[in-house]
């Protein structure tokens, strides 16, 4: 898998604090996702994308947020769940109880939220928060026009996977965010 990484330019404070909402409201189900496994018996992956579909019900700014990438928190809630199960099963010293996320700094889009400009140098975020378009800056490399991708039975194409990241004030961005690209490329 190769990332490619950018960053949103050319935002106004309205839709950075839209993809700032997101970010939140992904932690949020990721949290309500560890809560649900800690309150219930015989919770696993399934029944975590369902209680997402729960919760997009029970709360509107859930609601706002695409499906897949509630399903993305959940599976990362579910990675942490597993990976304490698989501790306890081989002994570990430390199991590593899963913990509620206080600074969660991403949002995972995988195959919808979001529309690609034909040149690849703009993104267009289309979930419920209404983020719009931005202008992606990287380097050399990632402007090179993408080849055709395709998925991992090797039949028709897809656009990758988009993980959209908050960037912490003084790291050399614009208050904007960094998108990193993952793709298997062919």
């Amino acid at each position: 898998m190769r990332v490619m990484e950018a960053k949103l330019l050319n935002g106004t404070a309205e839709q950075y604090q839209a993809l700032d909402e997101a970010i939140r409201t992904a932690q949020f189900v990721r949290n309500k996702c560890v809560r649900y496994w800690m309150d219930n018996k015989s919770v696993n992956k399934a029944v975590l994308y369902a209680h997402c579909k729960g919760l997009a019900k029970e709360f509107d700014f859930v609601r706002k947020l695409n499906s897949a990438a509630r399903q993305a928190s959940a599976e990362r809630a579910w990675a942490s769940i597993s990976r304490f199960y698989t501790n306890c099963r081989n002994k570990a010293v430390r199991k590593g109880y899963p913990k509620f996320k206080k600074h969660c700094r991403s949002v995972e889009y995988k195959v919808s939220g979001w529309k690609l400009s034909g040149d690849g140098m703009s993104i267009t975020f289309t979930d419920g928060f209404n983020a719009g378009a931005f202008a992606l800056y990287c380097n050399g490399e990632a402007k090179t026009p993408y080849p055709k991708l395709q998925n991992q039975s090797g039949a028709g194409d897809t656009q990758g996977r988009w993980v959209l990241c908050s960037v912490l004030p003084g790291c050399g961005a614009q208050r904007a965010g960094s998108i990193h690209r993952q793709c298997d490329w062919h």
